[in-house]
């Protein structure tokens, strides 16, 4: 899935800011992140800080979730960042930073059809739950999620091989950081679509058949009806959060679109709003959901994150007195 080409967009049409727009601009991107880095970050915190959490499944898979998506939103704002100051790295950080950014985003999908798959049995085996979703095989399931997104990396890598690196005079890049500038061969181009494409539909027929699957035990008579209506909500909201995973490959053919009804300054500036619905907000998502609708996780989550917030006010009235 093509990750470089949403910065290299924004500045191309970036020529056309002034300074103080785009530190504007900046700034509107910047904060919003932060609040959601923050909020994932009590969220991850909340998930390590007690051994029921520590020890259920689907709280392990939430963590592994939640922490490829705060990765995931890290990278997209540094290589914002660099692309909106429009400074050039060295092949070498650029590549690095390229490989955790694609890393994280290959997690996130393949976790949600693991965390599927978990309501499924838990639903539809619910007397073999118990043997079948074990602390170790969540373990191993995590681990082979990791595996199967490095084997992307890996064939990543090996398709930048196709990059003429013998003729370059030095390492540091002369355009910005952009997975387009490392992975410019045509056999590249053709993975990625071929790779993406596999990848959302595997991801959503597991997530649909799941669902299915669900909805036929809810006919049984034998089944708990509360717990399937949680499950029927949960599945749906993994089919969204799946949706909106997706909604990124459709960036760049949303903004061509645009380029041709906007003027040059408003499709800036719509950049930027699409830049923080399509990318940054998806990833703060699994925290709102399970924060507020798991009556488990919601106390503790509540009780950090207003304890951090009222450390965070404390911090800075005492600074401000400190200066006066």
């Amino acid at each position: 899935m093509s990750l470089g080409n949403q910065y290299l967009t924004n500045i191309t049409a970036d020529q056309y800011q002034g300074l103080l727009e785009r530190i504007v601009m900046s700034t509107l991107t910047t904060v919003p992140c932060f609040v959601f880095l923050f909020i994932n970050g009590v969220m991850l915190f909340t998930l390590r800080s007690k051994a029921v959490f520590r020890e259920t499944s689907r709280y392990v898979l939430l963590f592994n979730l939640l922490l490829a998506d705060t990765l995931q939103m890290a990278m997209c704002q540094i290589l914002y960042l660099l692309s909106t100051g429009r400074m050039t790295l060295t092949y070498t950080v650029c590549g690095l930073l390229l490989i955790v950014a694609i890393l994280t985003n290959e997690i996130s999908p393949l976790t949600l059809v693991v965390m599927c798959l978990e309501r499924y049995v838990a639903v539809c085996y619910p007397l073999r739950h118990s043997t079948i979703i074990t602390t170790r095989n969540t373990a191993v399931a995590v681990i082979v999620v990791w595996a199967v997104g490095s084997l992307h990396i890996l064939a990543r890598v090996i398709l930048m091989l196709e990059f003429p690196f013998e003729e370059l005079e030095s390492l540091q890049m002369k355009d910005l950081c952009s997975d387009k500038m490392l992975f410019r061969g045509p056999k590249s181009d053709v993975y990625d679509k071929v790779h993406t494409c596999l990848l959302f539909v595997g991801a959503g027929v597991a997530v649909s058949c799941s669902y299915i699957g669900v909805m036929i035990a809810a006919r049984s008579a034998s089944t708990d009806k509360a717990s399937i209506r949680k499950a029927r909500k949960t599945l749906l909201l993994h089919l969204m959060q799946l949706g909106l995973s997706l909604s990124s490959t459709i960036f760049n053919p949303l903004l061509i679109h645009l380029s041709t009804i906007l003027t040059r300054i408003e499709f800036v500036r719509m950049t930027n709003v699409l830049y923080v619905c399509i990318f940054l907000f998806p990833r703060c998502l699994s925290s709102l959901i399970y924060g507020i609708r798991d009556q488990t996780i919601r106390p503790v989550f509540m009780y950090h994150l207003c304890c951090r917030l009222k450390l965070s006010v404390v911090r800075a009235k005492a600074q401000v007195d400190f200066v006066k």
